[in-house]
């Protein structure tokens, strides 16, 4: 257990502890002044009282001799007893005078000795505690604790703005509350029908929106359902399941969520809980290339993949996907294996022929070779560039090969499937054998926040024409909003047959509380200040309230074209993980969570970027 976990008051900011240098010396003079009258008049009763050596021999003391003599009875004889009751006394004077003498010294030291005595106290609890390799209990290495720069922020000074901020933490509270009210303990809450709904993406693993959430409910100090999260993780969060789990969905949700706990907190609960589910995914990597397979029996280690996935292939964004969570595990756990498996990922894909500069959505894990030819930057592509960039920033941009590949995609990208609709609308689409598909997304919005995001590290010509790409295709995400009925997108859209950013299949019309829009939003706004980026995250905000709020919670709808709403009664945990806080932060300044100190997982959960001259090691 790292020295932090010990002080009583590192769990949260901004709250008092009453620790020993509270008082000031004067009070601690009289505290001191009657406890030794106290002392004295016990004693001195006890002087007086009959046979008062047997007394104070009988009831107070245990030593092998005092208990000998009290046994033996009458016949042992009175010298002996004698003796040793005036050998008890004695150290009881000796004892006495200690203390007052230890007492005095201590009020006699100035407050910063006496902070640094029990700064070295606790400094010897924790080295004793652990073993000789310098790990824990739990067997992880001790870690001193530093909580990274802004892991909660201010009041804005805008009264509007501090007004709308206020509405997103309602938000949040109406979404938590009524998951605790119905669905405590399970993965997510159906909100119409006020009961609990699991996914079996996370097989037999419970309390996804309690770990989803943690991370949001700290941010908005919201500390008392913080705490009753943290209660149940510690005690009822259980990985010891026979079931099977998409390695993905479990890494980005309660691997990232952990840690993002871990960092904010400091909570020890979450650091050992996060270690123990990566050590469960670890065999997902036994495969002849080590791309992992997608789904994974955590007892049993037996992986494979998705039968659909095109010929038994391992999915881009789900293998390209687990880079910043495992990187943090090593550091966390001092196990350099996880670390050692998604490097192993970019040598094999850095040994391919791509296609156009392109990543194939697909690849075999036992051949090493791609599958079908399609690439997307939206569902089954869209995290893998992601995470190159925010390698890169994590690493205090020392990470220059998932600079280059990062940044190599993007050209190819922009090269290959960006494309402008004849309004004049930037759209990203998707490639399949050679041919384009004009279809984008809602997965796909997510994009521009990215590329603005990377805008700054690109060389010095191309900076200001990414942050135009950023910009083009927020606008284009902003359309698919506003031209539906209820003003909530759909979760793809189409240009083609004269048709711009509208859906036009009955299974791309739906929105399940996606967040990929108010992310682009959140990024545009803290790199350009422009405020419709606010007014768009506001309006989002009007319709999430009025066509998806219900009694139980918040709910998606079926079709978003529709005059009335048809509810699909899910409340997604990624609501709570990614939506809210993105809108959140959007209406909180820039010092929250900075982006110098910390990157987002697909996510959103916040992990900290170590600098190079900070305490913490490079990632």
């Amino acid at each position: 257990m790292p020295v932090a976990t010990l002080l009583p008051f590192t769990a949260t900011p901004n709250r008092k502890s009453a620790g020993p240098t509270s008082f000031r010396l004067t009070e601690k003079f009289i505290l001191l002044l009657v406890f030794s009258a106290f002392i004295t008049l016990c004693f001195g009763a006890i002087f007086f009282l009959p046979d008062s050596s047997k007394l104070l021999s009988g009831v107070f003391f245990h030593s092998p001799a005092v208990e000998t003599n009290t046994r033996t009875g009458p016949d042992s004889g009175d010298s002996g007893s004698a003796g040793n009751d005036e050998r008890v006394l004695a150290k009881i004077r000796k004892d006495h005078e200690k203390a007052l003498l230890e007492a005095k010294d201590t009020l006699q030291k100035r407050p910063e000795e006496l902070n640094q005595e029990i700064m070295n106290d606790k400094a010897k609890v924790a080295k004793d505690s652990m073993d000789q390799d310098g790990k824990d209990a739990n067997n992880l290495p001790v870690v001193q604790y530093q909580r990274p720069p802004g892991a909660t922020g201010h009041e804005p000074l805008d009264p509007e703005t501090r007004d709308r901020r206020t509405k997103i933490k309602e938000m949040m509270k109406h979404a938590w509350d009524s998951y605790r009210r119905y669905a405590w303990g399970s993965n997510e809450l159906r909100p119409v029908s006020k009961q609990g709904h699991s996914s079996n993406l996370f097989g037999d693993i419970k309390g996804a929106t309690i770990v989803d959430a943690l991370d949001t409910l700290y941010i908005m100090e919201m500390f008392e359902e913080f705490d009753a999260a943290t209660d149940w993780v510690d005690k009822n969060l259980d990985f010891k399941v026979n079931a099977e789990v998409s390695v993905f969905e479990v890494n980005i949700r309660f691997v990232g969520g952990l840690l993002s706990a871990y960092y904010l907190s400091g909570k020890e609960v979450f650091r050992r809980k996060a270690v123990e589910l990566g050590e469960k995914l670890l065999p997902a990597f036994k495969t002849p290339t080590g791309i992992p397979w997608a789904l994974l029996n955590l007892k049993s280690g037996i992986g494979r993949n998705w039968p659909w996935a095109s010929g038994g292939s391992s999915i881009l964004a789900e293998y390209g996907t687990l880079h910043l969570e495992f990187m943090h595990l090593s550091k966390l756990s001092g196990n350099p294996e996880f670390a050692q498996k998604v490097m192993n990922i970019r040598k094999v894909l850095n040994r391919l022929d791509k296609p156009q500069g392109l990543y194939p959505n697909y690849l075999n894990p036992n051949s090493g070779q791609w599958g079908q030819h399609h690439v997307s930057v939206g569902g089954l592509g869209d995290s893998f560039y992601e995470y190159l960039l925010k390698a890169w920033l994590m690493s205090d941009k020392s990470d220059e090969e998932g600079k280059k590949m990062y940044y190599d995609a993007l050209q190819a990208i922009e090269t290959n499937l960006m494309r402008k609709s004849s309004s004049g609308l930037t759209y990203i689409a998707e490639w399949k054998g050679g041919l384009l598909e004009h279809k984008m997304g809602h997965l796909t919005c997510f994009a521009g926040g990215m590329i603005a995001l990377g805008a700054d590290g690109a060389p010095s010509d191309k900076t200001g024409h990414q942050m135009e790409l950023a910009a083009e295709i927020a606008r284009t995400c902003h359309e698919s909003y506003s031209r539906t009925a209820l003003k909530l997108g759909p979760e793809a859209f189409r240009f083609d047959g004269g048709v711009e950013a509208i859906a036009t299949r009955q299974n791309e019309k739906y929105f399940i509380l996606r967040p990929e829009v108010i992310e682009t939003y959140m990024y545009m706004w803290r790199f350009t200040h422009d405020p419709k980026y606010r007014e768009w995250g506001w309006e989002a905000v009007q319709a999430l309230e009025q066509h998806c709020k219900v009694e139980g919670g918040y709910s998606g709808i079926r079709d978003v074209y529709a005059s009335t709403p048809n509810h699909d009664d899910v409340q997604q945990s990624f609501y709570l993980a990614e939506t809210l806080k993105y809108l959140y932060l959007l209406f909180s300044d820039d010092d929250h969570l900075p982006f110098d100190h910390w990157v987002f997982n697909t996510e959103a959960h916040p992990l900290p970027t170590p600098k190079k001259k900070s305490t913490c090691e490079n990632l």
